[in-house]
């Protein structure tokens, strides 16, 4: 998987010449993440971005399932400190193997 595949697809890919948008941190950051559907897919999620997030709160996650099942989206909101946070979460996202997408 490129690093490509899991860039923030809330923000349009940037033009040459274009400053992308800058983020105040810290703040409520949303994010779904999408990957194969396992019974376990959640719970290892949470546990990832608990260590991105110490006071990351799992009680207000989502959970759906794609339409044929195949896939589930955890839907989650945490606190994001800077984009070091950030880069350090979705590779850690991205080296379980399990997630397809961040969004």
């Amino acid at each position: 998987m490129s690093d490509n595949s899991l860039r923030d697809l809330r923000k349009p890919a940037p033009q040459a010449g274009d400053t992308p948008p800058k983020i105040s941190f810290p703040c409520d950051y949303p994010i779904k993440i999408v990957g194969d559907a396992a019974d376990d897919f959640a719970a290892t999620v949470c546990q990832i971005v608990v260590r991105h997030d110490p006071h990351f709160d799992a009680e207000g996650i989502q959970v759906v399932p794609s339409r044929n099942g195949r896939f589930l989206s955890v839907r989650l909101t945490m606190r994001a400190t800077g984009e070091v946070q950030l880069k350090a979460l979705f590779g850690e996202l991205k080296a379980t193997g399990r997630v397809h997408m961040v969004v």
